[in-house]
């Protein structure tokens, strides 16, 4: 069951991806339209994922290693800070996971979305991953070469101060519990800290292209990685209901790493540039909403040369239809009961 079953937020600790943690604010109408007191239900389709990519010099493909994680259809609903998220990993979402070999996952992503802050938490753990190599000749059939060995850890957080939050929203669309109804963007100012691992039983680089790839021989590394970054997010709205947000932000930040292998272990610090990029587009109204949403991390790494590189690009792909109701006295005083127990 564990296979098919993903319960994708199991619950989610209420899930603060669509948490309205911040005090509530006088809203600017003329650019958007907040629904705090309005209960949100969900139906989306989801994918979450952390691959692993060893850079190649120029002219040789990166080698990227992808876990088979489950595309997941669920359903969620939030009200103010509560939010209840389930998900199913339907056999017909996934028809090509058993030639992708297995992977275990706890994936715990979470992004918060402040008024006038924008804040990621990852707690992320894989183990088995797979390698595309390709169909043989004369087939037109995929073939996958699988490394269960592989494991890989990322622990991370990413804080930023959004300059214009009184204008511009990305609770809009990628929570559903606001409508932006006017273009706008903002400038982002902050800091990002990572920690990651990856480990494998054999050397990462697999034998038949050890000649290729200057990580040959490493069965091992760990990044630490902090510093600050700078970016901008921008939504284009269209006649109030169309609309597409776009989100970039990039880290340049003090990164010390060790690699370990068959020749032993070497550290090297440097400076390594990081990125993160979130996209959603769709349409906004008074009570209905469809967006799809991507979000991708990408942590770098370079080991011993300055042709070493490691990637550890994490991101969750959705779709959603969102439909906002008002709930029954009743309900919404049960609500409000339990979110005033909840401690800021």
């Amino acid at each position: 069951m564990r296979k098919l079953f993903a319960i994708t937020s199991i619950l989610l600790l209420c899930q603060t991806t669509d948490a309205q943690v911040a005090r509530p604010v006088k809203e600017k109408d003329e650019y958007y339209k907040a629904f705090e007191e309005q209960l949100t239900g969900r139906i989306y389709l989801a994918k979450k994922y952390t691959s692993l990519y060893l850079g190649g010099p120029d002219g040789i493909q990166d080698l990227r290693y992808k876990p088979n994680t489950l595309t997941t259809l669920g359903v969620n609903a939030s009200y103010k800070a509560l939010s209840l998220t389930l998900g199913y990993g339907f056999a017909f979402l996934n028809p090509h996971k058993e030639a992708r070999g297995k992977t275990r996952s706890f994936d715990f992503q979470t992004h918060i979305y402040p008024r006038d802050w924008v804040t990621d938490i990852y707690a992320q753990f894989y183990r088995g991953y797979y390698l595309n190599v390709g169909a043989p000749p004369g087939t037109t059939d995929k073939t996958f070469e699988t490394r269960p060995d592989i494991r890989t850890r990322l622990v991370g957080l990413s804080v930023y101060r959004l300059f214009n939050g009184q204008n511009f929203s990305y609770r809009a669309g990628f929570l559903q519990t606001e409508w932006q109804k006017k273009s706008a963007g903002s400038l982002l100012v902050g800091a990002e800290i990572y920690y990651g691992s990856v480990k494998g039983d054999s050397a990462l680089v697999p034998t038949r292209a050890i000649s290729f790839y200057p990580q040959q021989g490493v069965k091992r590394f760990r990044l630490l990685e902090l510093g600050p970054g700078v970016g901008y997010a921008y939504t284009f709205v269209y006649k109030e209901h169309l609309f597409a947000t776009g989100s970039l932000t990039v880290n340049t930040g003090l990164s010390f790493v060790k690699e370990e292998g068959a020749g032993g272990s070497a550290n090297r610090t440097n400076l390594s540039p990081n990125a993160t990029f979130r996209a959603v587009g769709g349409y906004n109204s008074e009570s209905w909403a469809f967006t799809i949403a991507w979000l991708h991390n990408t942590t770098n790494a370079k080991g011993r040369s300055s042709d070493e590189l490691y990637s550890l690009r994490t991101g969750d792909f959705r779709i959603t239809l969102a439909r906002r109701f008002t709930p029954g006295g009743k309900l919404k005083k049960n609500l409000d009961s339990v979110i005033e127990k909840i401690p800021y």
